[in-house]
């Protein structure tokens, strides 16, 4: 019996390390911005929505566009490189690893909605559907 507790002690283990490094990979491949510093220079950046297009159409910021989290590796081509990239989504847990994704594939001028679209008090657009 102590040898499968010592097993399984040591498989929890091993997996709450491999999410604390998870987590703090994804919080530093973006830095986060407050709705105001969201609001500062949204023109002249690339804002994207990560969530699922039905989510986009209900309501988003406006000017985003919809590069949905599951499209990202199809769709990463859209992004340009050179251009900051501002992402959002609900709360911010898919942004994160939208980040994340990202800056492994190159894209350094990363920034993330803190509390997510949930919390935005800016101008936003729905679609008439």
């Amino acid at each position: 019996m102590t040898i499968i507790n010592t097993i399984l002690w040591g498989a929890i283990i091993v997996w709450a390390i491999y999410e604390i490094i998870q987590y703090f990979r994804r919080k530093n491949a973006a830095d986060e911005l407050t709705n105001e510093e969201f609001k500062e220079n949204m023109r002249k950046v690339q804002i994207v929505d990560v969530r699922e297009k039905a989510d986009f159409d209900a309501g988003h910021i406006l000017g985003a566009r919809n590069v949905p989290y599951t499209q990202l590796k199809q769709r990463m081509n859209e992004l340009r490189k050179d251009t900051p990239i501002y992402l959002y989504d609900e709360k911010k847990a898919i942004s994160s690893r939208a980040s994340l994704y990202l800056k492994k594939n190159g894209y350094t001028q990363l920034y993330r909605l803190k509390n997510g679209y949930s919390k935005w008090d800016g101008k936003i657009k729905k679609s008439k559907y």
